[in-house]
């Protein structure tokens, strides 16, 4: 079993912060501090280097971390290995899940919400970043799983598809473009608001242009915006176009705030897909949470 100290350390050393640590644990800096000192004293060597007001981990405190990581996916196997032979054994047990930001706000929520009432002595923390954060902060260790739309296949990591998405282009009901159909050539001419670098709606709107010989440098890009929902609020206020997820904008579709503006032989789809770190896949948490999801919405689509 790891000790508090150890998990203490791995927070530290996760965040390489006292001060983020500190909250996310909801301990003073001090007891922090102290945990620390303790484990160099019994390693009887140094685990941070401190800079100023930064912190890194030395060699030893490098080899500490690594090897508390691989522990502590043993000691999660063994919980659920355990618990697989007595159903009554049930350890409280964290699952780290990180998704883009589509995926969070929309689709993320029922699945979660029905998980827990499924599995009550899990706690549930989720990351909501873009597609290319949630991909390094599984290669760091910092979630158990993502969730994004895959723009570049990392070998290090195994993809499992999840569902579909279309993406579409829309403007506010107030925008001269609410009654015109346009084509592929009419877009360097339109003025536009996009997601950041990063994104992967972006991604999608990229690959599919380019593939049309359109690259987004030409485009009219009035703004970028990071986040779903800063893009949505953008585009009700403003009049010109934008590319958002259907799924985002159900309700203002319905309501006619937002009106899909046709493009002639642009189809914009992806896929959303599970990641994990290859080494990772028998990992009962993990693939019992992704066998969820997809039971879940394959009953509601």
């Amino acid at each position: 079993m790891l000790s508090s100290r150890h998990r203490i350390f791995m927070e530290v050393a996760r965040l390489l912060s006292f001060t983020k640590a500190s909250q996310t644990l909801f301990l003073s800096q001090s007891a922090i501090s102290k945990h620390i000192k303790s484990l160099e004293y019994f390693y009887k060597t140094g685990l941070f280097e401190r800079h100023g007001t930064s912190i890194s981990l030395t060699p030893a405190g490098q080899t500490l971390y690594a090897k508390l990581l691989e522990a502590g996916q043993l000691q999660e196997e063994l919980h659920q290995e355990l618990q697989q032979i007595n159903e009554q054994f049930l350890p409280p047990t964290k699952l780290a899940v990180g998704s883009s930001t589509t995926i969070s706000l929309y689709v993320l929520p029922p699945v979660l919400s029905a998980y827990l009432k499924r599995y009550t002595t899990i706690q549930i923390n989720v990351l909501n970043r873009n597609s290319n954060n949630i991909q390094n902060a599984l290669l760091a260790h910092d979630i158990d799983v993502g969730i994004v739309e895959v723009m570049t296949r990392i070998n290090t990591l195994t993809y499992t598809p999840f569902m579909t998405d279309d993406v579409l282009a829309v403007c506010s009901a107030r925008s001269p473009l609410r009654d015109r159909t346009l084509t592929v050539t009419d877009l360097p001419t339109i003025p536009l608001a996009l997601r950041e670098n990063g994104s992967g709606t972006l991604a999608v709107v990229e690959d599919a242009l380019s593939k049309k010989g359109i690259n987004v440098a030409s485009l009219r890009v009035l703004i970028r915006l990071g986040g779903t929902e800063a893009l949505k609020n953008f585009v009700l206020a403003d009049t010109c176009l934008a590319f958002l997820p259907k799924r985002a904008i159900l309700k203002e579709l319905a309501a006619g705030e937002l009106v899909e503006v046709p493009i002639q032989e642009l189809t914009l789809q992806r896929t959303f897909y599970f990641i994990q770190r290859k080494g990772t896949e028998n990992n009962r948490l993990v693939s019992g949470f992704i066998q969820f999801a997809l039971r879940y919405y394959s009953k509601r689509e």
